[in-house]
């Protein structure tokens, strides 16, 4: 059987790789008698090509694993480093790659959720969101993520959504809250774009605190996120037996 390989970046901070843990136990307990294997792209343990190497054989017929990311954006991690561990382990020809998560409806809708949670209504017309992301280096990653805000929007009376990067210079997280304050917000909050608490999440937190801004929860280990990985491993799967059959 093709095991469903799940990769996260990896972290110094445990509580993002205690997330992903948490993830995979959700997408095994969501499809009985797959085989989930957790692996991490760096700083953690087990690294991707480990994993590889030590699953069995599930013979000629179907791959060996797909490699699914536990991912956002398809930026460096899913476009480079991935795919050069799988071209690394022993049986390269065998691992087929999934898709990102992206900015699927799914984890759209749980970002709302979020936001939400923090005591909101979706008919507040004061209220201006301020999606956080970490950013990328490559501007198309970025303008699929930037996609997210307006997305959030549906359903909602809010007097607009952007978006800002942390680890990118433009746009700023104050430059975000300016702008939410141009289109007629009177309060704003944070809706962070991560999977997993951690020191980049941390250091928007820092922010808010400073700013006095309410900061929404992670998308988490939620039930949301296991069914997206679960959609991308069987796209996957059902490219992949299409491209045999051709």
């Amino acid at each position: 059987m093709t095991a469903l390989v799940l990769t996260a970046h990896g972290s110094r901070d445990p509580r993002s790789a205690a997330n992903a843990r948490a993830v995979a136990r959700r997408v095994a307990a969501m499809r009985p008698g797959l085989e989930v294997r957790l692996a991490f792209c760096e700083l953690n343990t087990p690294r991707l090509v480990d994993v590889l190497d030590g699953l069995p054989d599930s013979g000629r017929e179907a791959p060996k694993a797909i490699v699914t990311p536990l991912l956002l954006a398809n930026a460096y991690h899913a476009r480079i480093d991935i795919p050069r561990q799988i071209a690394g382990c022993a049986a390269t020809e065998r691992v087929w790659r999934a898709p990102v998560l992206g900015e699927d409806p799914r984890l759209v809708s749980l970002l709302r959720r979020r936001v939400v949670e923090l005591g909101v209504s979706r008919l507040d017309e004061r209220l201006g969101v301020l999606v956080v992301a970490i950013g990328s280096s490559d501007p198309v990653a970025n303008a699929r993520t930037a996609q997210v805000a307006a997305k959030l929007m549906a359903g909602t009376r809010w007097a607009g959504a952007t978006t800002a990067f942390v680890t990118r210079p433009e746009p700023s997280l104050a430059e975000g809250v300016d702008e939410l304050h141009r289109l007629g917000a009177r309060r704003v909050v944070i809706a962070p774009w991560f999977l997993a608490p951690g020191r980049l999440p941390d250091r928007v937190r820092g922010f808010a605190n400073d700013a006095g801004i309410d900061m929404a929860q992670p998308l988490g280990a939620h039930g949301a996120v296991a069914e997206t990985v679960l959609d991308r491993f069987d796209r996957a799967l059902k490219a992949r037996a299409e491209h045999v059959a051709a």
